[in-house]
């Protein structure tokens, strides 16, 4: 769904959501979702994608080294969990009481709130 004014896309995920992997090496994981890039449709869940990152020595880190942290994923790799079920939903978006739009699961049709 593309905004009239503000031509970022409306994504079925956002911070905070919990989420299972569709596809990739951790596929069938569930995890929260740390951040969003809506430019790039990707986004970091928690628990998820870990990479080993080679990091140089600075003043706040001299020893440096090798670390391990979250890499991004496609959006399309991701499942809104429902929270009520438990279970991998698809969403949609309806009018809610305010006018505004809210988030729906299509498996129940409760509103998902977020």
């Amino acid at each position: 769904m593309e905004r009239k004014f503000n031509k970022q896309p409306k994504l079925h995920i956002k911070t905070g959501d919990t989420v299972k992997v569709l596809s990739g090496d951790d596929k069938g994981k569930t995890g929260k979702v740390l951040s969003v890039n809506l430019e790039k449709r990707k986004a970091t869940v928690e628990g998820i994608n870990i990479v080993t990152k080679h990091v140089k020595p600075t003043a706040t880190n001299p020893q440096g080294g090798i670390e391990k942290r979250e890499a991004a994923l496609h959006i399309s790799n991701l499942m809104l969990v429902d929270p009520k079920t438990g279970e991998a939903t698809r969403t949609g978006r309806k009018h809610g009481e305010n006018g505004k739009l809210v988030r729906y699961s299509k498996k129940t049709g409760e509103v998902i709130n977020g």
